[in-house]
């Protein structure tokens, strides 16, 4: 099972000369609350390359956006009924992008079960892996707070978690504990600490990972004397954080590295104390994922239906493979934190619904097209997002008054529309 849970941890600490209120960003799942942003949502404060690219996208014209039918400007109520209109005329409709929040995936929900839908995310791929790989062997999970305030060693795995998440080694540093930092199949990440040394920076992973299995669970001599040595200081450590970027990962067999990691874990677990972190759940890919597995018992790449028996399938039903395949007849994208283009591989033929970034450019297309400008979490619209590690869901407050309706309020009015009918 996936893990749930609603309960917050305790707000941060005051900050003397504080010039503006804290802010939740939710453009990174690390979920930083500890911003400052001046106004025009410029200058946020502690800097991340990442949030201000992200806010570079927002501007004073997204007020003055408008939805659209063909490329066509119109109002609200004329958009919705056209979308309506595409909805209770699909049989096999998909649901996809679903960069959204937790209300947005609720909503979502409730609309795609009224019409037959399949769910899945614009990263969907990265979630599929995870997926499976927790399905097929469990795995043994770590928190942010957890790896600040306990770890001693953090061994990084084929990835540079600063390239993705700027902060994320500012969020487990600690001043209490000295941490050591290892990578493993991979350079030294530019922000890691000072003290980061690597090892088998050109080897294969999956030659590393059974090398390593066959230490740690058999016993067995292996020709990498790098791992047996890491492998005897991860005994000696108070506890010993693995971290993992599931994207990082060869993406044709993520889920196979990720389970080897996993069993790595679970053996040292035996005679020491370990978990992994993975760094995942961007555009709000965490939060929908948990989400949509509360109401069905399923995670995404679901097709529900009222009445219907649930039926998942992670290959079957990748949004890359139903496009291609043409076996849709309307998409429903959604993607409210950035314009997130539609995929390439949709035919001009399928209608489409597009909730997006109001900044969304929008290409002229032959089946019918409705765009509707929605909020962004945590910029025009309160809401709630999970964090990297699913053990806090973090409240966003809108850091500006832009009236443009939530995702969640177009879905339910959408799928009033569908009960009235």
């Amino acid at each position: 099972m996936l893990q749930s849970s609603t309960m917050h941890e305790p707000p941060p600490s005051p900050t003397p000369n504080r010039q503006a209120p804290a802010w939740t960003c939710p453009f990174c799942p690390l979920l930083c609350d500890d911003i400052a942003l001046a106004p025009a949502l410029a200058a946020p404060h502690p800097a991340c390359l990442r949030l201000e690219a992200s806010l570079a996208r927002f501007g004073p014209d997204d007020a003055n956006q408008r939805p659209t039918i063909n490329a066509q400007i119109t109002n609200e109520t004329s958009a919705l009924s056209q979308a309506a209109a595409i909805l209770s005329k699909a049989r096999r409709p998909l649901f996809s992008g679903l960069a959204t929040d937790v209300a947005g995936a609720r909503a979502l929900y409730e609309l795609a079960a009224q019409h037959g839908a399949i769910l899945d995310h614009l990263h969907g791929d990265t979630l599929a892996d995870s997926n499976r790989a927790l399905q097929d062997r469990g795995a043994f999970f770590t928190t942010l707070s957890e790896v600040r305030s306990r770890a001693d060693l953090i061994v990084v795995f084929g990835c540079e978690p600063s390239k993705h998440y700027p902060r994320f080694f500012e969020r487990i540093a600690s001043e209490s504990l000295d941490k050591q930092a290892v990578f493993v199949g991979c350079g030294i990440d530019k922000a890691a600490p000072a003290n980061a040394e690597s090892i088998l920076p050109n080897a294969d992973p999956f030659d590393t990972l059974a090398l390593w299995s066959a230490l740690v669970e058999g016993g067995r001599a292996i020709p990498a004397p790098e791992l047996a040595a890491l492998t005897e200081r991860i005994n000696a450590a108070q506890y010993t954080a693995f971290i993992y970027e599931p994207s990082a990962l060869l993406t044709q067999h993520a889920t196979l590295a990720i389970e080897a990691l996993q069993r790595i874990v679970k053996a040292l677990n035996r005679t020491t104390r370990a978990g992994t972190l993975a760094l995942t759940g961007d555009d709000g890919a965490a939060s929908v994922n948990q989400t949509i597995t509360w109401l069905s018992g399923f995670p995404l790449r679901t097709r529900v239906a009222y009445g219907l028996p649930l039926d998942h399938d992670a290959h079957r039903y990748r949004t890359q493979t139903l496009l291609q395949r043409g076996e849709i007849d309307a998409l429903v994208w959604v993607s409210s934190f950035a314009p997130e283009p539609l995929p390439a591989s949709l035919d001009d033929n399928v209608p489409a619904i597009i909730l997006a970034h109001p900044s969304t450019n929008v290409p002229a297309r032959h089946a019918p097209t409705v765009f509707i400008p929605v909020a962004t979490p945590g910029i025009d619209s309160g809401g709630h997002l999970f964090r990297v590690d699913t053990s806090v869901v973090a409240p966003l407050a809108a850091a500006r008054d832009y009236a443009l309706p939530t995702v969640a309020s177009i879905a339910s009015q959408l799928a009033q529309a569908r009960r009235r009918a």
